[in-house]
């Protein structure tokens, strides 16, 4: 078994460092869908995804592609809005079953979204990138800002997907950011958004901390040797199809 979810965490890692697309879309429902508990499948990827965003938001941080007064207001609404899910869906009904299958239905539309998500983001970014919202100055959509990050944390917190993909097409579209800050806020926030919420995780027992080893074994070398590949594979035809299989990881979890 262990085996597997090295030869799991490589591919996926592989995925994530050929693409940048990926993560938890691709690791959650492949998690679920082998047999590991949906509420131990969110946990244990929600700590999985902080190790791994640490390392990158470090980068990032070197690089000074984060643009800090986004990242503080979006997890100003998105972080709160998390620990209410999670302590939501902890407390509902107390029956594991029902936790899980609440997981594994939302898990599912929200791949829907996220598959979608990506999809447009790779075809289309370039339409959105000069919107007349966009050019406004951060301060002036504070308050807009703080609800975006409380809705899409909430989902986020729900079922650990789309702390990276659906933030960054709302960063695409309502904010006007170089291409390297898009993606080291995005990390960036995503790390504060995952750890906050691994931590609860962790509290109500919900993390198989043998498993995060065992994808961290795979994974980091699977994104090394797909990082090393990304300047030779075309990215939207491989981002495209990556988006319709997440999609359809997403229907198989409700259906």
């Amino acid at each position: 078994m262990s085996i597997g979810i090295v030869l799991m965490g490589l591919f996926v890692g592989f995925l994530v460092g050929l693409t940048g697309v990926g993560g938890a879309a691709l690791l959650t429902p492949f998690l679920i869908l082998i047999g590991i508990n949906p509420l131990i499948a969110v946990g244990t990827d929600f700590l999985y995804n902080s190790i791994t965003k640490f390392f990158g938001s470090v980068q990032h941080f070197r690089q000074k592609t984060i643009n800090f007064k986004l990242v503080k207001y979006l997890a100003l609404g998105s972080v709160p809005s998390s620990i209410i899910a999670v302590t939501t869906l902890h407390f509902a009904g107390g029956d594991k079953l029902l936790q899980g299958e609440i997981v594994k239905h939302a898990l599912g539309y929200v791949l829907m979204m996220v598959a979608i998500a990506t999809v447009v983001k790779t075809l289309f970014s370039s339409r959105f990138s000069q919107s007349s919202y966009s050019i406004k100055p951060i301060e002036d959509k504070a308050k807009a800002t703080i609800l975006l990050g409380a809705i899409l944390g909430f989902i986020v917190g729900l079922t650990s997907v789309g702390s990276g993909s659906l933030f960054a097409l709302a960063m695409l579209l309502f904010y006007q950011l170089r291409a390297s800050e898009l993606v080291g806020t995005d990390i960036a926030h995503a790390f504060i958004l995952v750890t906050v919420s691994s931590i609860f995780h962790v509290g109500f027992g919900n993390v198989d901390f043998l498993l995060v080893t065992n994808l961290l074994c795979g994974s980091i070398p699977g994104v090394i040797i797909g990082s090393s590949l990304s300047a030779k594979v075309p990215m939207k035809p491989l981002q495209t199809v990556i988006g319709i299989i997440i999609f359809i990881s997403g229907l198989k979890l409700i259906y």
